[in-house]
């Protein structure tokens, strides 16, 4: 029972930030009518009750900051940093092949500058580091931990893994004009999201952002402690990817255009090969080199 409990806890978290985004909406549709996007809205405040959920989960798991995989300061930041450098250097490769393959073409209608370049790149990379900030704390941090008390290793990686692509395609594009506003109004649009999950369009970018949650999930679990490499990683491949989609097209007449998916023109069939076998050779690596699963990093750096 608790570990059925277990799987169907994420969808409780997620009914539960559906009622009370609805709650905003609906109030925040009485007040502004069609001045305010209510999918925009919805969406947002979806994203933030999701946010919000990490405190009192952790709370009820019994779950500190250590036990999710934050470190003090310095060895977090020490961490973060060789996470960036992991994540750089683990997708810096196929966007080159892909640039060298012609499915990127540089985008010459913007302003190439070094100002303008430069400013690009700080605010894609502090936007980058928001994402991951949010993101990995509640997959890798307390949705894997959580998992890891009830099922196996292997089970909860691929648990959180799957949790973390499918959350990216629970989107729905209906409109609900202010007057037809009701206070469960949000649950239409999470049916509609859940369907849309269901658009066999999704399934190769799916199975890339599976892959991605699978390695930093073996990451993770191979070091516990070791959260900040994981939010540097995730940085890294979300900073990378924006700055690809902002200097490059997708082109479009590319004979090797399959290798990438219409999701961002980066995640595809050729991401999710490389990861996967990325995954691999980070495990045989630790087991040649006889590091435990249990990690070598402790709290206190």
């Amino acid at each position: 029972m608790k570990r059925v409990f277990a799987l169907v806890s994420p969808f409780l978290v997620l009914f539960l930030a559906t009622l009370c985004a609805s709650a905003i909406v609906y109030s925040a549709a009485l007040v502004f009518g069609d001045s305010v996007s209510f999918r925009t809205v919805f969406k947002k405040s979806t994203q933030f009750f999701l946010v919000l959920s990490i405190f009192p989960l952790m709370h009820w798991l019994k779950l500190n900051r250590f036990d999710i995989g934050f470190l003090p300061r310095q060895p977090f930041l020490k961490q973060l940093a060789q996470g960036f450098g992991l994540g750089f250097i683990t997708l810096f490769p196929v966007l080159t092949v892909i640039f060298a393959l012609d499915v990127h073409l540089v985008d010459e209608t913007k302003p190439w500058t070094a100002i303008w370049a430069g400013t690009k790149m700080g605010l894609e990379l502090l936007l980058a580091l928001l994402i991951a900030f949010v993101e990995e704390p509640i997959f890798r941090g307390i949705l894997l931990t959580g998992f890891s008390k009830h099922f196996s290793r292997i089970t909860a990686i691929v648990a959180s893994a799957f949790f973390y692509a499918a959350l990216h395609f629970l989107n729905s594009n209906i409109e609900i004009p202010s007057q037809d506003v009701e206070l469960w109004s949000g649950f239409i649009l999470l049916r509609d999201a859940f369907a849309q999950m269901l658009n066999p369009h999704y399934l190769s970018p799916f199975f890339s952002l599976l892959a991605v949650g699978i390695f930093l999930g073996v990451l993770k679990t191979r070091t516990p402690g070791s959260l900040g490499i994981c939010i540097g990683c995730h940085a890294a491949w979300v900073w990378q990817i924006k700055l690809s989609k902002l200097f490059f097209n997708v082109n479009p007449d590319s004979s090797y255009l399959y290798l990438v998916s219409g999701y961002d023109g980066v995640i595809g069939p050729m991401v999710t090969v490389w990861l996967l076998l990325a995954t691999v050779l980070l495990i045989q690596y630790r087991r040649i080199n006889n590091v435990p699963p249990h990690g070598i990093i402790n709290k206190h750096g």
